[in-house]
């Protein structure tokens, strides 16, 4: 065992001698068998050694013998150019450079013009500045009109735009028609001396006007005959609230009910709707006509399934979702055009939130705090926005960027609360009903594509005929 470890330490220290370039070198025999590799301490100069790890420039500078006497290191003229040279090849000198020209390049003819050289300045300048929000908001109306008799009162909602461009308004116990179009004004009808009007509603093809009253009824008219089609009743008290789903209206009122009318069919009523405490004064039917919000002066919203409307023939006690949060009247309710299952609601003077709902699940998405109440709500049919109408204590409306809800515009004028809104067909107007018995028009959303182009349109024709901006 001793001599199998000795012949082994051999053929290490041999082996060693012979990678260090060590002068002495000795070869074990043929027969010696080994499994490792042992370094030979005796053939090493340490002091060497120790003074080349500690002094590694110098050694760069050593001659080719490598003579060293005591500490200094001499160095002969060619070694030392072999070395900048070396070190010029490998790149360690940081002052050379990798791809250098010998010569400058070639001036340019004075006459030369480089074609790409003001698109590029162009560019650049375009780049370095901020982007801005294009679109311009004005912050005047751009008509008043007047509207006495309007009453002062939150819980009712009088004032509706068909898709026809016909502004519906009731004023104390008459129902007027305002043509955007030409601009006339005509009366639609008038209630008995003991009631008035307290809701109205357009339906989808703008043809059909629904009329709501003090006395409890739901009438139908056809507009361009100006003609009463039928009365309807359900309620015991008055109808402050409606809205058309298809050949389907949903009326709310005082009694805290909701029915549901067929108005194609002699017996109208199909259901009723039992899930408030008091008075109905916000309703509104999904884009897609599958859900129904409905709002009270219980502070309560609820989300209604119109499948489970179609299976009750009587009485439906139980909605999809019963939504507690707000802490005030729920009047102000929207239904987002773009995505189907996005609901904004609006609560009253001691709520001032306006909060964004999932319809589908009844989470709650998104909230803000108004400081003021919130009266209506309108959703822009083009860009991700909504406008907000307000009460006590601001009497403005909100241009709201979502989802980020941040400000876009403020617009007052009004003096006192701004109790209903509506929309012009072309989503570019909001026309806003104040208890200050006048109705203002705002141009303050964007109109699509369309508008686009016609804004375009507009401006070519006045560069190319000046004259018809005066004319106009």
């Amino acid at each position: 065992m001793t001599n199998y470890t000795t012949s082994n330490n051999l053929a290490l220290e041999s082996t060693f001698d012979v990678l260090c370039g060590s002068p002495q070198i000795k070869r074990q025999p043929s027969s010696a068998k080994g499994d490792r590799f042992l370094p030979r301490r005796a053939a090493m100069d340490l002091d060497v050694s120790r003074d080349e790890l500690y002094n590694d420039s110098n050694a760069e500078n050593a001659d080719a013998n490598g003579s060293v006497a005591g500490n200094v290191v001499t160095a002969s003229p060619a070694k030392e150019e072999y070395n900048s040279q070396l070190a010029k090849v490998l790149g360690k000198d940081r002052t050379a450079k990798v791809l250098a020209f010998k010569e400058k390049a070639p001036k340019p003819a004075e006459d030369h013009q480089q074609s790409m050289r003001a698109l590029y300045t162009q560019n650049r300048e375009a780049s370095a500045q901020p982007r801005k929000f294009s679109r311009h908001i004005p912050n005047a109306p751009e008509r008043i009109l007047d509207a006495p008799e309007l009453l002062d009162d939150y819980y009712l909602n009088l004032l509706d735009w068909s898709s026809t461009n016909v502004l519906g308004v009731a004023l104390g116990a008459s129902v007027y028609l305002w043509n955007a179009n030409d601009g006339s004004i005509d009366q639609l009808m008038e209630t008995s001396a003991d009631s008035h009007v307290t809701s109205l509603s357009w339906i989808e093809q703008g043809h059909y006007m629904a009329v709501g009253t003090s006395d409890h009824k739901v009438q139908i008219w056809d507009v361009a005959k100006k003609k009463q089609l039928r009365s309807m009743d359900g309620h015991s008290q008055r109808v402050g609230a409606l809205a058309w789903n298809g050949p389907m209206l949903s009326s709310g009122g005082r009694d805290a009910r909701i029915v549901q009318h067929d108005v194609r069919a002699q017996q109208h009523l199909t259901a009723t709707l039992k899930g408030h405490t008091q008075e109905v004064c916000g309703l509104k039917w999904s884009a897609n006509g599958t859900m129904l919000a409905s709002g009270g002066n219980d502070n309560l919203l609820n989300i209604w399934d119109d499948r489970y409307l179609s299976a009750s023939t009587n009485v439906c006690e139980t909605p999809l979702h019963r939504i507690e949060a707000h802490r005030a009247a729920v009047k102000a309710i929207a239904w987002c055009p773009w995505q189907k299952n996005l609901l904004a609601s609006g609560g009253g003077t001691a709520d001032r939130c306006i909060r964004f709902w999932n319809a589908t699940t009844g989470a709650c998405l998104n909230q803000i705090d108004t400081h003021s109440q919130v009266c209506a709500l309108q959703w822009s049919k083009h860009e991700k926005e909504i406008v907000s109408s307000h009460g006590y204590s601001h009497n403005q409306l909100i241009l709201w960027k979502y989802p980020s809800m941040v400000k876009a515009a403020e617009l007052t004028g009004h003096t006192a609360r701004v109790l209903h809104m509506a929309q012009s067909p072309d989503g570019q107007t909001i026309v806003s009903a104040a208890a200050d018995e006048t109705l203002r028009f705002w141009k303050i959303l964007s109109g699509g594509e369309q508008a686009k182009k016609e804004k375009m349109l507009s401006h070519v024709s006045s560069l190319t005929n000046p004259h018809l901006t005066s004319i106009r």
